[in-house]
């Protein structure tokens, strides 16, 4: 193996070596002189040391590498105004983004009850002869014609739709919804009711019991309602059909300390309601569910919730038990509560 060492004034250009098969490798002479250069740099300062020659001190120059648009408050200092600080990011270069109040959007479903049903006070009951009775017939009879229109659209998306048989249908879903409620079976809960129904029936129910049941309808459900709203574009039709359901349930409540609430599992009682169904009329794959409840104002107002109340006890001493004490639990003062 040959080596050949070029010198050109000082400057170190390359070392070639040949290998046995002809081939030319360079490498260069700086990797070699490497390894001398702290012996080299020993030798200087030893002999500076002996001539008394000071070197020069290296010079620290800073160097700014980029430039900090953005410098993060400091602490314990007033907040600016949004106003402020918005025009200090502008005298900075820095592009504020403009914000947009932006609200979820389902299509599947609308966000309401349109043109929500009245239902007659007394249940039309008055007679037609008196000034209230006279109201309620004018109202019905006014109600109905929109609702004749209403049910013209909804045949045309779903041939399958008729008066007569949608009230059987719609209790159905009324009570298999009630009984996923109560089993808390959500993905079942999701199929019968809309996601503008659901979180209202879920609500407030997550560590009771809820027992409900049931028993017979006192009459036959019948249509009483019917509007065909469009959301977004004109085209875009939704059917809801409101149903009238006079029948005997029971209701009970229990807390998560197992003490009744509201209702009695033994105690059958006799609701009406006003129940609204919907349907998105152009999705092929759409089906009724359960949509909201119409609560006349003439309605009765609701039972009270019975509460669990921590009543403090007195202090034991360690040899001390509750039952020798013979103490009696006072009873708490009236709580006028507002909503």
């Amino acid at each position: 193996m040959g080596v050949k060492d070029r010198f050109t004034h000082g400057r170190c250009l390359s070392v070639t070596r040949r290998s046995p098969r002809g081939k030319n490798m360079a490498t260069s002479i700086c990797r070699t002189l490497k390894y001398f250069q702290p012996k080299t740099c020993l030798n200087i300062k030893c002999s500076a040391s002996l001539l008394d020659v000071r070197l020069p001190q290296p010079l620290l120059l800073p160097i700014r590498t980029k430039k900090r648009y953005f410098i993060p408050p400091a602490v314990n200092v007033k907040q600016k105004s949004q106003s402020e600080q918005e025009a200090k990011a502008r005298a900075a270069g820095v592009v504020v983004r403009q914000q947009y109040i932006e609200r979820a959007i389902n299509i599947s479903c609308t966000a309401g009850i349109f043109d929500p049903y009245v239902p007659p006070e007394g249940d039309a009951r008055l007679s037609t002869l008196s000034k209230e009775g006279l109201k309620q017939r004018t109202e019905q009879l006014r109600q109905s014609a929109a609702s004749q229109l209403a049910f013209r659209k909804i045949k045309d998306h779903d041939p399958e739709f008729s008066t007569k048989e949608f009230p059987a249908l719609a209790q159905q879903i009324f009570i298999d919804a009630h009984a996923a409620l109560t089993q808390f079976n959500k993905e079942k809960l999701h199929s019968l009711v809309t996601e503008r129904c659901y979180p209202e029936m879920v609500r407030g129910n997550r560590y009771k019991t809820l027992r409900w049941r049931f028993i017979e309808s006192l009459e036959s459900p019948r249509v009483v309602h019917a509007r065909c709203p469009d959301m977004i574009s004109k085209g875009n039709l939704y059917g809801q059909v409101t149903l009238r359901m006079h029948s005997r349930q029971t209701l009970a409540i229990y807390d998560r300390f197992g003490r009744l609430m509201l209702g009695d599992e033994d105690e059958p009682r006799d609701v009406l309601e006003y129940i609204v169904l919907e349907r998105h009329l152009v999705n092929p794959y759409g089906c009724w569910r359960l949509h909201g409840k119409i609560v006349p104002a003439w309605a009765p107002p609701k039972d009270p919730i019975i509460k669990t109340v921590l009543i403090p006890g007195p202090k034991l001493k360690p040899e001390e038990e509750f039952k020798d004490l013979n103490y009696q639990v006072p009873k708490p003062a009236a709580v006028q509560w507002h909503k």
